[in-house]
């Protein structure tokens, strides 16, 4: 059986080896530097892990799983881009804007949310058109509109302001900014996998509560962290007078509220028999980060 690190490894290796720098070089060593900087994969990780899970063979989702790496590091270097959180650090290390400049950042991560899907179609054609179909009504509708950006958008929109029912407004920010992605993840892993309605439906519920927690123990960190163990500038939630859990509820309820999403993520695995020591592994992880 997969563990954690053996994942990471192959992703990191396929990821290399998916995004050779081609002529016009700048662009495509925009693309591979955030795409690169080491991290924990964890969306590549629960898209492999979902697929073993549910039968299938992960090697079979291997391009899907690092197109997913690819997505979020486009949301990554738009997110850090002077227009947006301006950010100057990630992962410990520049951002992409201020190694490449604000132009070609911008177009590393246009180039990135086209390039992921070429990914998919170029290495998975043994899946069947059927089952392509499938992934790339996921991967776009996570990607767009109506999934990540849409997080984004009301992120930006709700600074340093109130919004009429704050709470689904947080949801809605949690749901789509981070949530979308897991659940993006775990369900095109177990649509290769030929998993049923029903247990799509189920690891959608599991992906939906990990990613809320993983969400809200971001926003502890913001407040509690170091620079050294998040690898970047941390406070800029509460000075942009962001939305987050902990600016509408306190650092305790916060805490609080990770720790009960975490344990519906394992009554969820309890109640549908999902047995995984990977995801046990990522639960315990964020368990770890807010010291719960």
């Amino acid at each position: 059986m997969m563990k954690m690190n053996d994942y990471i490894e192959l992703i990191d290796k396929k990821l290399d080896e998916y995004m050779p720098v081609e002529y016009p070089e700048n662009i495509f060593k925009s693309m591979k530097y955030t795409v690169t900087l080491p991290g924990k994969r964890l969306r590549p990780v629960m898209c492999l892990e979902a697929c073993r899970m549910f039968g299938g063979d992960f090697e079979d989702a291997i391009p899907t799983a690092c197109a997913i790496e690819m997505l979020h590091a486009q949301t990554l270097i738009h997110d850090d881009l002077p227009c947006m959180d301006n950010d100057d650090f990630r992962r410990g290390k520049p951002t992409n804007h201020k190694v490449f400049g604000d132009a070609i950042a911008t177009l590393a991560g246009d180039a990135l949310l086209t390039f992921a899907p070429q990914i998919i179609l170029k290495n998975s054609r043994n899946l069947g058109a059927e089952k392509l179909l499938k992934i790339m009504e996921e991967y776009f509708h996570a990607a767009g509109a109506y999934g990540v950006i849409a997080g984004q958008v009301v992120d930006i929109e709700s600074e340093h302001s109130t919004p009429e029912n704050p709470q689904k407004t947080l949801d809605y920010i949690h749901t789509h900014k981070t949530a979308d992605l897991f659940k993006l993840a775990l369900r095109t892993g177990a649509i290769i996998a030929d998993a049923t309605d029903e247990q799509l439906k189920e690891i959608t519920e599991f992906g939906q509560c990990l990613g809320v927690a993983f969400q809200v123990s971001d926003d502890i960190l913001d407040e509690i962290s170091t620079f050294e163990e998040m690898g970047k500038t941390l406070g800029k939630d509460k000075e942009a007078g962001k939305l987050t859990y902990t600016s509408l509820y306190g650092l305790e309820d916060a805490k609080c509220k990770v720790a009960c999403m975490l344990k519906k993520c394992y009554d969820i695995m309890e109640k549908y028999n999902i047995d995984s020591l990977v995801f046990d592994e990522i639960i315990t992880g964020i368990k770890k980060r807010v010291g719960n």
